[in-house]
């Protein structure tokens, strides 16, 4: 018989129980998690504010913006969801639906992906 990962308790029931109840399987994951949660938390957090300043720059399907603009709203340019190179070889940055493309004197050209939308 085998006993709660959480508590200790005999368990009771199925062979391959872990938890004696849904409180204990709770604490038991919370517990574990913690601090992976927070760094996923954090990153999805600034994924989300990311996209909604590209989407506030860009309320058609292109506009231009600066670095300075793009940093005083706190966009980050280190978290980004993927990366699509074009034929002439220019990468654009995605984050999510909106991506951007580093043009000359640090202005940027930002794009809705319609490809993405149902």
């Amino acid at each position: 018989m085998a006993d709660c990962l959480e508590c200790g308790k005999p368990l009771m029931g199925r062979v391959d129980k872990k938890f004696c109840s849904d409180m204990c399987r709770n604490s038991y994951n919370n517990r574990l998690n913690s601090d992976s949660y927070n760094l996923i938390r954090n990153m999805n957090n600034q994924l989300r504010k990311n996209r909604r300043v590209l989407e506030e720059l860009c309320p058609e399907e292109k506009a231009k913006t600066t670095k300075s603009t793009l940093t005083a709203k706190g966009f980050d340019f280190n978290l980004i969801t993927s990366v699509r190179p074009t034929q002439k070889g220019n990468i654009y940055h995605f984050v999510y639906d909106y991506g951007y493309l580093e043009l000359d004197n640090d202005f940027y050209l930002i794009v809705k992906d319609k490809r993405l939308e149902k």
